[in-house]
């Protein structure tokens, strides 16, 4: 089954809203056995959506549109629709019924003539009824394709598309499946990756694909396949995934996508009954963001500090001058006394500390542009790493954050 996701507005087009409605239109056809294969946004006008319904009509079994319901005068999707389907705008009762009580009950005034506009929609079309919003979403079909109009408000657009759509589509639809699965690695760029895996990628069933997901110090390997037995498909990917972990133990962080290392980090954490706190001076806050982002966090958490000029580093948290003096601030020994004075300070079992030059320019020491010491304070002892991060600011940053929570997520495992 093919789908298309339309999104319809000049302020897509411009940058001045982000299109969040097709990442999430996107998701749910595919947990509902749909290949998305047209992604587009386009002006609100006619000339626009007309090309547009004309250039997908017979190319896809559905297609998805969201925004130009509104009452306003710059929205025509209805009147376009009706344009398309040779057919005419007509008033439903129960639309309008429902404007009329939530524009009395909300805002305390009578129903506009702009507003009563809402309920006008395709005589030809089937209506999903919106509880949330007052705008409905439209149904009409021509040939072999569905055409599903949506709000382009995000909260309306899901509710219709959780409560509604997704109802209506696995009833009208014959039932398929696509599976996902996917690895998360840490410590291996995706080039050196892909060397270790070429054996085992080389020998994978043509009917599961493999995708390399890189981000600054993290690479999720996605194992897709799709099918009518869904038993069948899980179990010749778990296949797989079984033996991918043979072969690259010391890189896999996680084997749940929704699962990122801060939470295994967490997890590991709370098994022991340990606590963790961060010292940060380039990552800026984002190590202590990652797990104050976790639900129960202060469970394990007890808390960070960013000193992030060189003073700070010896006034607030401790961190001798004369260490400062003799190896730089950008520097392991700096590193490593971070760790420990954060350890001390909050209490705890584990520390990570960041110090470095993320760029553009160098601070206030001579480490080259995207150099960052990491320190990791343990109950047996404290240590630092070296690294490379390169350019630009937000990659050293990112890369930093993530080779923090990978150090101690090692550390953690040899006392688990």
């Amino acid at each position: 089954m093919k789908a298309a996701i339309v999104t319809i507005g000049d302020e897509l087009l411009i940058g001045q809203v982000a299109d969040t409605n097709s990442s999430f239109i996107a998701k749910t056809l595919d947990t509902l056995g749909f290949q998305v294969v047209n992604m587009r946004s386009i002006a609100d006008k006619k000339e626009a959506i007309l090309e547009t319904l004309g250039h997908l009509q017979d190319q896809v079994d559905l297609v998805i549109m969201t925004g130009g319901l509104g009452p306003t005068k710059d929205d025509i999707t209805k009147k376009t629709l009706c344009s398309y389907f040779n057919d005419e705008l007509i008033e439903d009762a129960t639309v309008l019924k429902h404007v009329t009580d939530l524009l009395k009950s909300l805002f305390g005034r009578e129903l506009s003539e702009i507003n009563r506009q809402q309920s006008w929609v395709p005589s030809q079309s089937k209506v999903f009824f919106n509880k949330v919003g007052t705008a409905p979403g439209i149904l009409l079909q021509k040939n072999k394709t569905f055409f599903i109009s949506l709000p382009g408000v995000p909260f309306e657009m899901r509710y219709l598309m959780e409560n509604e759509i997704a109802p209506w589509v696995q009833h009208m639809f014959e039932p398929f499946y696509n599976v996902h699965r996917n690895i998360l690695t840490h410590g291996i760029g995706e080039s050196l990756l892909a060397e270790r895996i070429a054996a085992w990628e080389d020998q994978l069933p043509a009917s599961i694909h493999l995708a390399y997901l890189p981000s600054p110090g993290v690479v999720k390997l996605r194992l897709s396949s799709a099918g009518k037995d869904k038993l069948k498909i899980e179990e010749a990917i778990h296949n797989q995934v079984n033996m991918l972990t043979k072969i690259i133990p010391d890189c896999i962080v996680s084997l749940d996508e929704q699962l990122p290392i801060e939470h295994q980090v967490a997890a590991l954490l709370k098994s022991k009954n340990h606590t963790i706190a961060v010292a940060e001076s380039c990552t800026g806050g984002k190590l202590a963001s990652c797990f104050t982002g976790i639900p129960g966090a202060s469970q394990f958490f007890r808390g960070g500090i960013v000193t992030y000029a060189t003073d700070t580093k010896v006034k607030i948290l401790g961190v001798s001058q004369d260490t400062i003096d003799e190896h730089s601030v950008v520097s392991a020994a700096v590193a490593i006394q971070m760790a420990e004075r954060a350890r001390d300070l909050f209490q705890v079992d584990f520390a990570i500390a960041s110090t470095g030059n993320a760029g553009p320019s160098k601070g206030d020491s001579d480490a080259d542009v995207g150099t960052v010491f990491i320190g990791i304070a343990t109950p047996d002892g404290t240590f630092s790493e070296a690294f490379k991060f390169g350019q630009p600011r937000e990659k050293v940053v990112k890369s930093a954050t993530n080779k923090g929570l990978e150090l101690v997520y090692k550390e953690l495992l040899k006392n688990f």
